[in-house]
């Protein structure tokens, strides 16, 4: 589990396809203090650690974890927003992330908003009926509140502290987003019936 609060802007150091997908990120976290086997989320996408180094470690993704997020178009440099594991006691700052993608979005459109940025997204109609207006969402892991609803798009706004302190400041109209829906409105609906 996570909380949708990136600690670490990673950078993808090296890429091998060779049945399943093996990714080399760099890092600033301490990896003495990462465990194989441990797992990270890698732009909101869980995954575990096979190997380490001195400021590195390796991931393996499978086909289709590639198929159904955005990971299948990393390549060397890549940036990306990084969370280490939720630990029993630690403050949860965001909201409870699961690290499994639900699916790929598309930012639509930028503007600035103050010193902010407004982000409008749109949402594969599946998951759209799942996001509401002051709820939560995690765009690539990073837990945001979700300021309007229009059909499938929304609007979040991002201050400079998270344009400097996750990818977002980098992301261009038409870029492709892993999104993930709030765990209680999937719950909730389930339970009155709508999936």
């Amino acid at each position: 589990m996570f909380t949708g609060i990136i600690t670490d802007v990673g950078r993808v150091r090296a890429v091998e396809r060779q049945g399943d997908t093996r990714f080399t990120i760099e890092t600033a976290f301490d990896t003495e203090t990462i465990a194989i086997g441990a797992s990270i989320a890698h732009n909101g996408v869980c995954l575990t650690v096979i190997e380490k180094g001195p400021g590195w470690y390796v991931i393996q993704a499978s086909g289709e974890t590639l198929s159904k997020t955005t990971l299948g178009g990393w390549e060397a440099g890549t940036r990306v927003n990084l969370e280490r594991a939720l630990k029993v006691g630690d403050e949860l700052g965001g909201h409870i992330v699961s690290g499994h993608v639900d699916g790929v979005g598309r930012l639509v459109a930028l503007r600035p908003e103050g010193e902010s940025i407004r982000l409008t997204f749109e949402a594969p109609e599946t998951l759209a009926k799942y996001i509401a207006s002051k709820g939560s969402v995690a765009i690539d892991g990073v837990s945001l509140t979700v300021n309007e609803v229009a059909g499938s798009r929304f609007g979040v706004n991002i201050i400079p502290h998270t344009q400097t302190a996750t990818t977002f400041g980098g992301l261009r109209e038409g870029d492709a987003v892993n999104l993930e829906i709030d765990m209680l409105a999937r719950y909730v609906a389930r339970l009155a019936g709508q999936e």
